[in-house]
Order: structure tokens, then sequence, then C-alpha cells
């Protein structure tokens, strides 16, 4: 490695979501800190706002889905890229890059090779064979890698239990958010007013708010389920999602599917936005109950602006949330649950107001995104330090 040039880093994502939502603040991070900085990742609606906050963006399709030809070509793509050039460390994030990007990365001679495990991929319903296809996968990313951060706990346990990687090269990273940017003391009353009326919640309505991609697998079914019975109890209650539908997933989610559980009057959504900070504080509560996640953002972002969370007894979910100290765990695929813990907050606004003061102090302390960045940057430099080149 040259002395007089700026170390070059590369992070891999599929999509240009991923990179705008969960790595920016990263990438921009690591730039302030000196790195030359660049990131691959699907052409969509982000890419030219990456580029104009300052990363340099190569676009190459990696679709999600197993595609043979597109993710051969994906793979020669990516190491000509990383042969071209001549990265110091190349950083993948969710499982298609995971493989694709560090096979890649190994080929042109990467020498130091990093993986993110945002959440492992197989949930609990999936069948055993896709169960065991998708750890296959993970064992062959593992055998790429000189070190793979894990954002939660449980996931250190199960790749350390089906042998997915050497225990010595799984870190636990964790998880942050911009705790200055989800302070909702930034917000005037005056102002989340004016973004009620914006977003069309009458002013003596109640919101139940949620967060995500538009697939069932984020649990929407069974919100919807629940909130027709919140309804009966408290009608003049809104449901507010914001979140991009996801039309490539097989449990891509429809929008009218609202009209099933006749809760489409009083149902907003809001698509894909940019505003969760200021569309947090809006909510009486927030809802999360998705089948599988890593560790959710979502989840630490409302806790940090003080709104009480009801979520699936999930990994990284219960990594966030303590049981009726820092918000309500429900179990999974339960809407009855859910209307229950929703009509028992809104009529135990006390025990709400409590959860959720008890929640930002556990934020405050535990998920600043300085820490993670700290901690990824302290990896590249004892990795660059102590990482022999590997073999062309």
């Amino acid at each position: 490695m040259e002395n007089n040039r700026k170390i070059k880093i590369c992070h891999v994502a599929s999509a240009d979501i991923t990179v705008r939502f969960l790595l920016l603040s990263q990438l921009k991070f690591l730039k302030q800190q000196g790195y030359d900085v660049y990131a691959v990742c699907s052409e969509g609606k982000w890419t030219d706002f990456i580029r104009n906050e300052g990363i340099k963006l190569k676009t190459i399709e990696l679709k999600r889905k197993i595609s043979p030809f597109s993710d051969l070509l994906a793979l020669f793509e990516l190491f000509v890229y990383f042969k071209k050039e001549k990265f110091d460390i190349v950083h993948t994030h969710t499982p298609k890059p995971g493989l694709l990007g560090q096979m890649a990365a190994s080929f042109a001679g990467v020498p130091v090779i990093i993986n993110t495990v945002h959440g492992l991929y197989f949930g609990n319903k999936f069948s055993k064979a896709k169960k065991n296809f998708y750890i296959f996968t993970e064992k062959v990313s593992g055998k790429f890698s000189d070190l793979i951060f894990s954002q939660n706990k449980e996931d250190i346990s199960t790749m350390t239990e089906k042998k997915i990687a050497k225990p010595e090269i799984i870190k636990y990273l964790g998880n942050g958010i911009d705790l200055q940017k989800f302070d909702r003391k930034r917000f005037s009353q005056d102002f989340l007013n004016k973004k009620k009326n914006e977003v069309r919640i009458p002013d003596d309505y109640k919101v139940v708010g949620a967060v995500g991609r538009l697939v069932e697998e984020k649990g929407y079914l069974e919100l919807f389920s629940a909130f027709k019975e919140v309804l009966k109890v408290f009608p003049k209650t809104i449901l507010m999602i914001a979140g991009p539908e996801d039309l490539i997933k097989k449990d891509a989610l429809d929008k009218n599917a609202v009209k099933n559980y006749g809760i489409e009057k009083n149902t907003i959504f809001l698509g894909e936005r940019g505003d969760i900070d200021e569309l947090l504080p809006l909510m009486d509560i927030f809802v999360l109950a998705s089948h599988r996640e890593g560790f959710p953002r979502t989840i630490i972002e409302a806790m940090a602006e003080r709104v009480p969370v009801i979520s699936t007894n999930i990994r990284g979910c219960r990594e966030a949330i303590d049981d009726k100290k820092t918000g309500i765990l429900v179990p999974i695929d339960n809407p009855d649950e859910i209307a229950k813990q929703i009509i028992f907050l809104f009529n135990n606004p006390k025990t709400a107001q409590e959860l959720a003061e008890n929640a930002y102090v556990k934020t405050m302390e535990n998920f600043n995104e300085n820490s993670v960045f700290a901690k990824i940057k302290e990896e590249y430099q004892k990795l660059l330090c102590h990482h022999q080149p590997k073999n062309t």
C-alpha cells in the first residue's frame, strides 16, 4: 500500500435504498476520517442523491432474487471494477453482495474483505430446504471473509452453531442512529401540527405507525387484522404506514389488501419517505410486526423520539426492547395480541409514557451510531496493519 495515497474502501449493497438509508452516514463518517470512499449498488431513485453527498458510486445490477446469468454477470463486473480500482478494503452488505462481492474481491486480490450481516436471511417460516440453501450460501460467503460484523448477538450464536464461519472472525457490531436527528425536541408543536395536516391526519385522531417495505414478511397482514379490532374500541384512530413497495418480492403487499379488513378509510400509505424523523412524533404507538429482522433501526428511531413501541419477539427486536420496560414484545404472527397491546397502551397513557421514557434512556446509552462507526474504523485499522495481502 502506498503511503502517499488515501486508503480506498468500497461498500457493496444490492439496492440504492440500502446505501441511502442504512449506510450513507457510515460512508460520510469514513470519508471525514480520511478514507477514499466508494460504493456499489443497483441503479435506483437514490443514486444521484448518494453521489451528490460526495460518495463515488458505481452502479452494477445486483438482483436480490437468484438469477444465474445476471449473478454471473454481476460477479464479473465486480471483479473487473475491484481489479481496476485496487481497493484496500471491500465491505459488503446483505446476502447477495455478501456472496458475489466477497468472491469478486478475493479473485481481484483485495487485501481486506469484510461482510456485515444485517440479519441472517433464513427466517422462522422458511422450509428446511430453503433454510439449508441460505446456510450453505452463508458458509460459502464466510470462506472469503477476513471479518464478519453481526448487528445482533443471536446471529453470532447461530453462525457459530451452524459453522458458517470461524468464530474468531465474527464480531458484534450492534446498530445505532443519529441521535441529534431523531430528537423530537427539534420540532415545535406548530411544525408537528402542520406535518399532521400535510399527511391528512385529523387533529382528534390517535395514530398507530409502522415503517418498512410493503411485504408480508414485515407483518403487515397481522397488523391490519389487529387494527381492525382496535377500531372497534378506538374508532378515531389512523394507521400510518411509511415504506416503499417491493414488487419483485414474492410476498409483495398490495395496498388494496386493507379493504379485506375494512380499514381502508383509516389507513394512510405514505410510500417511501426521507422524513421519518418528522413523522415519528406524530405517532402515539409504533408497531413492528415483522417475521424476521437483523437489528431494526426503525425501532431505535422510534425509541429515540419517545414513541411507545410494540414489536414481535424476534432476534434483533428483543435486543432493542426489554419487554414491559422499554416496550412490549408480542409473539410472531399473533394479531390478537398486537390488538390487545395497542388497546392497553391507549387505555393506559401513563404506562405508555413510562415505556417511552425508559426506551429513550436505553437508546441514548446504547444506540449512538458514532459508537458503531468507531468500531468499524478500529477494525479497519487492525486488519490493514496485520493482514497479509491475498494472492491474485
